[in-house]
C-alpha cells in the first residue's frame, strides 16, 4: 500500500512548506497511516517530504529535490493499492488518482468523473440542483443577478476547504471578486459536515460533525470541529447523503459533505462535496471506537453496520 498525502508527501518539494497546511496534512496522513498499518496483510509505504514531520507508521519514500510526480508514479506502480490525499485545487486530486490508475494500482478514490464534478463548486451546484438536492445557487461574479440580496460568500471554484473564502455583507462588484471564484448566498445556521461511506451498494453516514467556523474581517476559516457531535441517524442527514451519492455516480469510498443546518429549522443545505478523506477522519477512530478502514473495501468483505459514535473535539 502506498499512501501519498500531497502536502507532507512532496507536493512542495523545493519550496517552503506552509506550516498550517503541513500540520493539517500530517494529522490526516498519520491517522490514515496508523489505521492502514494495523490491518492484516498490509505493508505500508508513505510519501515523505524531509521538511515535514516524519510519519510514525510505515516505511518512508522520501522526496528530496527531484520531481515528486516521478517518485509517486514509481511507488504507485510498485504497489497493489494507492491512496491519494490531496486538495481538489488545480485538479491535484484528480491528477494523482489518474496517475495511480495509469500505473496499474487500485486507487482508493472516487471515479475520475466524480472527482471532476466535485472539484468544481459550480459543477457540483448544477449537478445537485438538477437532482433536487437543496444547495445555494452558484454564480460566476459577472453573472450575479442584480436583484440578489446580501450577504454573499465568494470562494475559488476549484478551491478546497475555506481557502480564500470571503463573506460580503452586500453583493460585491464583479471587479472585486476574481474571475476564478464563484458567489453564493450566505446561509445562516449551524455549520456542519458529514463523513460518509459509500460501499457495497450502501450509503452510510459514519459521523455528523459540528464545525467551528470563524469569520475575521470577512475571511472565513475553520478553527476546529466536533466529530460525531450531531445525530448521524437524523432522517434529514441520512436522506441528504443518499441524495448526493445518487446525484453524483462514482462518489465511492469515503467522502465528506459540508452543509448548513438553517436557523429556521429547515432542511439541511449542502454547501460542498469533498471527494476524499477530510480532517474529520482524524477523530473518526476515537468516535467509532474501531478502525474505520475495517468498514471499507477491500479491507471489509461485505457491508458492516457502523457502530455507535461518540463526540470527539478537534482543534486546528
Amino acid at each position: 500500500m502506498f499512501l501519498c498525502e500531497f502536502v507532507t508527501g512532496g507536493g512542495f518539494a523545493g519550496k517552503s512548506l506552509p506550516a498550517s497546511l503541513a500540520r493539517e496534512g500530517a494529522l490526516m496522513r498519520d491517522a490514515l497511516a496508523r489505521d492502514l498499518a494495523e490491518l492484516p496483510g498490509v505493508t505500508l509505504t508513505v510519501a515523505q517530504d524531509p521538511q515535514a514531520a516524519p510519519c510514525p507508521f510505515g516505511a518512508a519514500a522520501e522526496v528530496a529535490n527531484g520531481d515528486p510526480w516521478r517518485m509517486w508514479e514509481r511507488e504507485a506502480a510498485a504497489c497493489d493499492l494507492f491512496w491519494p490525499v490531496a486538495p481538489e485545487t488545480d485538479g491535484l486530486l484528480g491528477r494523482l488518482a489518474a496517475m495511480g490508475r495509469a500505473a496499474g494500482a487500485e486507487v482508493m478514490a472516487p471515479s475520475a468523473e466524480a472527482i471532476r464534478v466535485t472539484s468544481s463548486k459550480s459543477l457540483t451546484a448544477a449537478r445537485l440542483q438538477a437532482a433536487g438536492v437543496l444547495t445555494p445557487p452558484t454564480f460566476p461574479p459577472e453573472r450575479l443577478p442584480p436583484s440578489m440580496p446580501g450577504p454573499m460568500v465568494s470562494k475559488p471554484d476549484d478551491g478546497a476547504g475555506c481557502e480564500a473564502t470571503t463573506l460580503w455583507p452586500a453583493p460585491p462588484s464583479p471587479r472585486d471578486v476574481p474571475a476564478t471564484h464563484v458567489l453564493q448566498p450566505y446561509v445562516r445556521g449551524m455549520a456542519a459536515s458529514l463523513t460518509v461511506l459509500h460501499a457495497f451498494g450502501r450509503v452510510s453516514v459514519l459521523a455528523a460533525n459540528r464545525q467551528d467556523i470563524v469569520i475575521t474581517d470577512g475571511a472565513i476559516s475553520l478553527a476546529g470541529l466536533q466529530v460525531a457531535a450531531l445525530d448521524r441517524a437524523a432522517p434529514e442527514l441520512d436522506a441528504l447523503a443518499q441524495e448526493i451519492a445518487a446525484a453524483i455516480p462514482g462518489l465511492d469510498g469515503l467522502f465528506g459533505v459540508d452543509l448548513v443546518m438553517p436557523e429556521d429549522g429547515g432542511a439541511p443545505v449542502a454547501i460542498e462535496i469533498n471527494p476524499r478523506v477530510t480532517t474529520a477522519y482524524v477523530g473518526l477512530r476515537e468516535a467509532l471506537r474501531l478502525n474505520p478502514l475495517t468498514l471499507l473495501p477491500p479491507f471489509a468483505r461485505g457491508p458492516i453496520e457502523p457502530p455507535p459514535a461518540w463526540p470527539v473535539e478537534l482543534r486546528l
